[in-house]
């Protein structure tokens, strides 16, 4: 016998079509009990599975589009699914990547703007250096709370190193040079992208400067 289906949130619910959450999908995502069930694209999950699924569908749009994106400009590149890791150190080493191949994002605040810097996950950012490189008055590690909101669809640490996805500017070490591939998160702290690294210079476009200092 088919359950009785409190709503079905559709695709929009899941960033397929652009929508945002409706009042009543968001009731279910966050404060439905477990036995009331709802359907996504013909299947039907109680209140605790369905914020599972939506949770677990939620992750993955981020590679996804990243994914199409990559296609679209012909790049050769590998996926790596690993166990869920936080730190980048933690991610190579849980995908057993080396630390210098292994890009994290850093977001900092340069004046009033917030940008992306990509280093080794095995260094670290120098602000002094980088201050002089901008030629900026104040730069610092931007707090969790100032970019958040800038990516919506991505896991708290696990922005893919595209500024130009989202309208930032975007620095890279040039470290990262002396290893032909780079690897980094693509919004989801439990899958990587691979790729060689001139690849993601020409789509990334960073500015690619020496501002990085390796952990001793």
């Amino acid at each position: 016998m088919r359950p009785s289906a409190c709503c079905d949130p559709g695709e929009a619910d899941l960033g397929l079509t652009g929508g945002g959450l409706h009042s009543l999908s968001d009731y279910a995502y966050n404060t439905a009990p477990a036995f009331l069930y709802f359907e996504i694209g013909g299947f039907f999950f109680a209140g605790s599975e369905y914020r599972s699924e939506i949770r677990e569908r939620r992750c993955h749009m981020p590679v996804k589009r990243l994914k199409e994106y990559l296609d679209r400009h012909e790049i050769k590149y590998i996926t790596i699914r690993h166990s869920p890791a936080y730190t980048a150190q933690e991610v190579a080493a849980s995908a057993h990547i080396p630390g210098r191949e292994m890009a994290k994002t850093v977001m900092i605040k340069i004046d009033d703007d917030i940008a992306m810097a990509v280093l080794p996950a095995s260094f670290h950012v120098d602000l002094d250096r980088l201050r002089e490189i901008t030629g900026s008055k104040r730069i610092a590690l931007a707090a969790e709370d100032d970019f958040k909101d800038l990516f919506p669809s991505c896991e708290v640490g696990a922005m893919p190193p595209f500024g130009n996805l989202y309208d930032m500017q975007l620095f890279a070490d040039a470290s990262l040079a002396e290893d032909e591939e780079i690897a980094f998160e693509a919004g989801s702290h439990s899958e990587l992208i691979r790729l060689p690294y001139s690849d993601y210079v020409r789509l990334a476009e960073p500015v690619v400067v020496q501002f990085a200092l390796e952990y001793v």
